[in-house]
């Protein structure tokens, strides 16, 4: 057993390893005291330092005790990593005592950090507001203004969010501003924070005057359309000079077609940022370093020297950044900008010129946010999240005993495994996503259902356990197989197409099949097969299962399908009659109130008056002035027009708190258009990619019957959930999108096993199949439901706001899936091919997949293949 079974128990333990690291620290610690913990050399020496730093901070000298220790560092010229720190490694090619210790103190800061940090809605974070810069965009139209905010807004979301799992909100706010907030960051010791944000990133390319340099000119003397711009070079002793040049002002060519930039090393280890030009820029470079080298033609003629050489000056915002010479006409689609650059330096120019913003920006404030939601609501979520997962724990063991303890321990695993890929990812957990993460884990289950039902008929057959485990994972392997890969096709579009919340929920969700897959399939059948091939287990006992009956399934298929879709069509004619009135703030943007007051009312009351007042979804978030500067103010955010009826049923149900209203914005969504668009556009091709592979794995019938049944349960999920009152937000596109995944793997379960007994009875016709099929997997498919719904039903019951909405949604989605997965999918099936099994293509064999199960390799003849029909 040890030997068969050596690389998966390997393998397993290394990835628990990774996992478990991967999640140390769990909490935040303090910055400040942190670094001092990890000084290697000279204790007293740096011990002494950061307490002339705090000394600094207290004097309000400085906003942190962080800034005021690099910020002193920096002023004394002391290398920290060579002289505290010298077993961090950092770049060997820096020089530069400012550049090093910044890089030291934020690679210290960011191993103080919690490795997976929490949102908006739990623990708050910094904002701020920028501004469109008017002297700069004074010249543009209304439209074109409106125009280019909203592409800021996209920019800005790419930069700071590239995987959308950042969670961060960014938002028009009046006609001219963007708020962006971000979790888990504060700018007192994060000062810079807001840079890679707001740089435009206008790439330039200008020519230098060849033969003019400021060094040796008359002060003043600067020759007519040109303009002094200095160059920073660090020297080898950490020293740095400064090279000016003379720079014509009008740009030779601009960054308007780099079509990729990215940043890499050089031969000598420097870091250097490669250009990629598409056609267009490819020529206009042409044309430029032609003109530059027929200027190098002209110096060497004028100097005699023939290695001098003309220059062309590479500026970004304006910025100097390296004047290369040029011999000769460069016709190359790439070109590179060398500098002084740090790696984060490269990566971070690399990413704003890759998302340059036509819009120029300034920030206008900035301030601490605090938790969205009121500690008793992140109590309650956290609670009804318990909650869940304990009923699904006891449930499983209730049911299937040992194979339930079995299944925990597996879907313990299972969630280390996606906190640890969050974590690397830097991903923020979030109460939708906790909530998220416990639906996952009932879905999870399934898995471990579809094994431990297979090894129940094994052993009906009179098989030995070892041979019914063998045999049970066997049959179930490509079930499980089929089933996530058909998620992660649909996980594939959403990464693809998506953006923002879209394209966070497609990384999450591919990160939660790889890990049931894993958890299950090596891990989970490492343990089982230990415990029954060690001799621990003897036996494996379970609750009898569920049994229909001769239900004919076929039969009771039209008038299902007929009474399910009248519900479909009707929900969908509410739906278009409610308008806009289905979307919430995410889509449609609203009012921001902003109050003083003399008592702070906790978030969960301020909710209270609000439901009372009628006013609707609320947001009430607590706002601090960088540096405490003019008190905290508190924000609502409401429905257009619900926030002065808001303030006045607060005024005047809490007169002891004295609010007063002192301005009033409207914001933007924070899901646009273009996000919507894509949602629907990564439903419609996830359907027809849904329609191949299982009309190529299967046949055409039943990739009909899997389509067919996934609209159903969409479309009839939103209707239900529009007609009990509820609107849509960010979290709730997600949540129709899991529904998607969960109806196509509950279909293609009950489609496998069509399958299958298509092969094992020869001769039967196709509705008795189809019908035998369904009796077989009907109990897989109700304990299935039974335990994601017990998840769905605790959060639903125990949780609040955003976490009820999601769980109301999966509750629908999973009685609809149920549903469709047994009285439409099948039925499309039988239907397409007019009941006649002839008809039915099923001459592919089954696949064989390169994976060691039970074994055995899976794909092999299943065992019991001669079991009578």
């Amino acid at each position: 057993m040890l030997k068969r079974n050596l690389w998966k128990l390997i393998l397993s333990f290394t990835i628990m390893l990774w996992a478990v690291l991967s999640l140390v620290p769990v909490r935040d610690r303090d910055v400040p005291t942190y670094i001092g913990d990890q000084v290697e050399t000279k204790n007293a020496d740096f011990q002494k330092l950061l307490a002339d730093a705090r000394a600094r901070f207290e004097a309000k000298k400085a906003p942190s005790v962080f800034v005021a220790l690099r910020d002193l560092a920096n002023e004394r010229r002391i290398d920290l990593a060579k002289e505290y720190f010298p077993g961090v490694k950092l770049e060997s090619s820096l020089t530069n005592v400012v550049k090093k210790n910044t890089l030291l103190l934020e690679h210290l800061m960011a191993k103080s950090k919690g490795r997976l940090q929490l949102g908006l809605d739990l623990k708050g974070g910094v904002a701020f507001t920028l501004a469109v810069d008017e002297q700069a965009a004074g010249a543009l139209g209304e439209r074109e203004r409106e125009e280019k905010l909203s592409k800021a807004i996209e920019i800005i979301g790419d930069r700071i969010n590239g995987l959308g799992v950042a969670e961060p909100l960014i938002r028009a706010v009046g006609a001219n501003r963007i708020e962006v907030q971000l979790p888990g960051v504060n700018t007192r010791d994060n000062p810079d924070v807001l840079d890679a944000v707001q740089k435009p990133a206008r790439l330039s390319f200008h020519l230098v005057d060849p033969f003019n340099r400021p060094a040796t000119a008359a002060p003043g003397d600067i020759p007519a359309g040109y303009e002094i711009k200095s160059q920073e070079q660090d020297l080898r002793d950490g020293r740095t000079v400064t090279q000016e040049y003379f720079v014509k002002r009008l740009w030779e060519m601009t960054g308007k077609h780099v079509s990729n930039a990215y940043a890499t090393m050089d031969e000598m280890g420097r870091f250097r940022i490669i250009l990629k030009f598409d056609a267009e820029g490819r020529k206009q470079f042409a044309e430029t370093t032609r003109e530059v080298a027929k200027l190098t033609q002209e110096v060497v003629q004028r100097t005699g020297n023939p290695e001098a050489r003309a220059q062309l000056a590479i500026l970004l915002d304006g910025r100097l950044y390296s004047a290369p010479g040029v011999k000769e006409e460069i016709n190359s689609d790439t070109a590179e900008i060398t500098g002084q650059f740090s790696q984060r330096e490269a990566v971070d120019l690399a990413n704003v010129l890759n998302n340059p913003l036509d819009l120029p920006l300034v920030v206008q404030e900035q301030y601490e946010v605090g938790p969205s939601l009121a500690q008793d609501a992140i109590d309650s979520g956290v609670r009804a999240s318990v909650i869940g997962t304990a009923l699904v724990a006891a449930f499983m063991i209730t049911y299937y005993t040992i194979g339930g303890g079995i299944a925990l321990v597996a879907l313990a695993f299972n969630v280390a495994l996606i906190l640890a890929c969050m974590a690397s990812i830097g991903a923020t957990l979030t109460l939708p996503g906790l909530a998220g993460i416990v639906l996952t884990l009932g879905m999870a289950v399934d898995a471990n259902i579809l094994i431990f039902e297979r090894m129940r008929d094994e052993l009906g057959l009179g098989k030995s356990l070892t041979a019914a485990h063998n045999a049970g994972y066997d049959r179930a392997f490509t079930t499980i197989l089929d089933a996530h890969i058909t998620q992660l096709a649909i996980c594939a579009v959403m990464i693809g197409l998506g953006s923002g919340p879209i394209k966070g929920f497609g990384v999450t969700l591919a990160i939660g099949v790889f890990s049931t897959l894993f958890s299950v399939l090596i891990f989970g059948h490492l343990v089982l097969d230990w415990l029954i091939t060690g001799g621990i287990l003897k036996r494996l006992p379970m609750m009898s299962p569920i049994r229909i009956g001769n239900v004919d399934f076929v039969k009771l298929g039209k008038p299902a399908f007929i009474i399910s879709w009248v519900l479909v069509l009707s929900s969908a004619v509410f739906v278009f009659n409610k308008g806009d009135r289905i979307y919430g703030v995410d889509f449609l943007g609203g009012d921001i109130a902003t109050l003083n007051f003399s008592k702070r009312l906790d978030t969960a009351e301020i909710r209270s008056v609000a439901e009372k007042a009628g006013t609707g979804e609320v947001t009430p978030t607590y706002v601090a002035a960088i540096g405490g500067v003019g008190g905290e103010t508190l924000r609502l955010e409401t429905a257009v027009g619900k926030s002065g009826p808001l303030v006045a049923a607060l005024q005047k149900a809490h007169p002891e708190a004295k609010f007063e209203q002192i301005g009033i914005n409207s914001i933007g969504a924070t899901i646009g258009s273009e996000v919507k668009t894509n949602a629907l556009v990564a439903l419609s091709i996830s359907m027809v990619i849904i329609l191949l592979y299982v009309a190529l794995r299967f046949e055409w019938g039943f990739g009909f019957g899997a389509v067919v049944a996934s609209i159903h349960d969409i479309l009839l999920t939103i209707g239900i959930f529009v007609l009990f009152g509820h609107q849509f937000s960010a979290p709730m596109v997600a949540a129709i999108l899991a529904i998607a995944g969960y109806s196509i793997n509950d279909t293609v379960v009950v489609f496998d096993r069509i399958r299958e007994e298509m092969k094992l009875n020869a001769t039967a016709n196709l509705r008795d199949i189809i019908n035998d099929s369904l009796r077989r997997v009907f109990s897989r498919s109700i304990l299935t439901s039974v335990t994601t719904l017990l998840a769905a039903i605790a959060l639903f019951v125990s949780g609040t706001g955003v976490m009820r909405d999601i769980a109301f949604t999966f509750i629908i989605g999973i009685i609809t899936g149920t549903f469709s997965s047994v009285f439409i999918a099948a039925p499309v099936f039988y239907w397409w091919h007019k009941g006649d099994r002839d008809k039915v293509d099923h001459e592919e064999a089954r696949p064989v997949y390169g994976w060691e199960v039970g074994g055995k390799i899976a794909g092999a003849k299943p065992v019991g293949a001669d079991k009578q029909a």
